[in-house]
């Protein structure tokens, strides 16, 4: 049996001369670029957007991939179902929640109610060396048009929404499972209004 590409025959010692030689051709060439190929594709889970900038944000006390791990086991007590999560990528995200039939929906036709039914997506990106900041975005869609993309229709949940107060109270017990660093506290507390100036006598 001959290597066409390598130029070796293998036969065996006792082989008729008359017996043909099977050519195997291997294309070596191919191996090492396949391997670049899957070495330089990003693969991640996150959508090819970017979160809404009126999500909430806030700056917890731990490394991304630990309030990723965390946020699983919240979104789940919460009775809200993981459509794509991953650890790695700092990433979760709900199915579609019906917050007023309380239950997950899976399929467009299951919706029957497009104003109570949001998902909720997180972004736990790296801050400072073992700090998190996490991006919430609980959206909802007014109005349903397959010929359009899906974040084309997307809303972010107003503060009165009950979406809303489930992004609001995941984001609350992270808070008291990692902490807030003191620097970020200290940002969202408000400017004490200045003292007034002493009367003269």
């Amino acid at each position: 049996m001959r290597n066409a590409e390598v130029g070796t025959r293998n036969s065996r010692a006792r082989s008729r001369a008359a017996t043909p030689a099977i050519v195997l051709r291997v294309p070596r060439s191919a191996f090492p670029l396949c391997l670049v190929v899957a070495a330089c594709t990003p693969i991640t889970t996150r959508p090819d957007f970017r979160p809404d900038p009126r999500a909430l944000t806030v700056v917890l006390d731990g490394r991304p991939e630990r309030v990723t791990a965390v946020l699983d086991s919240l979104v789940a007590a919460e009775s809200l179902e993981v459509a794509h999560a991953n650890v790695r990528d700092g990433y979760v995200e709900t199915a579609w929640y019906d917050t007023q039939a309380h239950r997950t929906r899976h399929h467009e036709r299951e919706i029957t109610n497009l104003a109570a039914t949001l998902k909720i997506r997180f972004w736990a990106d790296p801050w400072v060396p073992g700090q998190t900041r996490l991006t919430t975005e609980p959206v909802y869609r007014p109005r349903y048009d397959p010929s359009r993309p899906e974040r084309d229709l997307e809303v972010i949940a107003s503060k009165e929404h009950e979406g809303y107060k489930i992004a609001q109270r995941l984001v609350d017990k992270l808070k008291q499972k990692f902490g807030v660093p003191k620097a970020a506290q200290e940002q969202g507390r408000p400017t004490p209004p200045p003292s007034p100036s002493p009367t003269p006598p």
